[in-house]
């Protein structure tokens, strides 16, 4: 038998374990919103809409409910796997910095329709919120904060339906004008209810 200083010696060499539910939905939603803009960008900018008999309709509700299920899965999957990590404020920053690459691409690319708030700056900002917040919390807090965030974006949806704005400062939260035009838009409300939700199953679960 292995005595304890042995035992603790082993667990220090022993290399990461993996847990391969998430490793499977993660890499199943990066497959699936790649065949997502794959197709997007062969109709919208190759006037592609048919592929294997499948035809692209960009602008109907099944790309649409798709586009969001991916990734709001993946944006479930961010925040589990933000309460395993002990580097958040780093991994948001370094996730913050290629969404303003992005930006910049995209505006030089069309500014009429440049990401100035898509899943990447999403993703960072909620990662760095909940680094500098929530991190050390139990899993009912973060649950309850998501609900939270939910119920605030529905809220804020029902006020802003007779109110409007011409400025676009406020898009992070949800308030735009209508004018507003972007190749990839998730704003915190209610996207940061979605990763809190997988914060407190991060937390609960794993």
């Amino acid at each position: 038998t292995l005595n304890t200083a042995e035992e603790q010696t082993m667990d220090k060499r022993s290399p990461k374990l993996r847990i391969w539910e998430i490793d499977f939905l993660r890499g199943l939603s990066i497959i699936l919103m790649v065949f997502y803009h794959l197709g997007f960008d062969l109709a919208e900018f190759c006037g592609i809409r048919k592929i294997l008999g499948i035809e692209i309709n960009l602008y109907g509700t099944g790309l649409a409910v798709a586009q969001y299920f991916f990734a709001g899965v993946f944006i479930v999957l961010s925040g589990v796997s933000s309460t395993l990590s002990r580097s958040n404020l780093r991994r948001a920053l370094k996730i913050l910095a290629v969404a303003i690459i992005i930006s910049a691409i995209t505006y030089l690319f069309n500014s009429s329709a440049a990401i100035y708030f898509g899943i990447l700056h999403c993703l960072g900002v909620c990662i760095l919120i909940y680094g500098l917040t929530l991190q050390k919390t139990k899993p009912l807090t973060c649950a309850v904060a998501g609900v939270f965030v939910f119920g605030l974006s529905v809220a804020l949806s029902l006020i802003m339906r007779n109110v409007s704005v011409n400025f676009d400062w406020l898009l992070p939260f949800g308030i735009s004008s209508h004018t507003l035009s972007s190749y990839d838009y998730f704003p915190l409300l209610p996207w940061f209810g979605v990763f809190l939700i997988g914060a407190a199953l991060g937390k609960s679960v794993y």
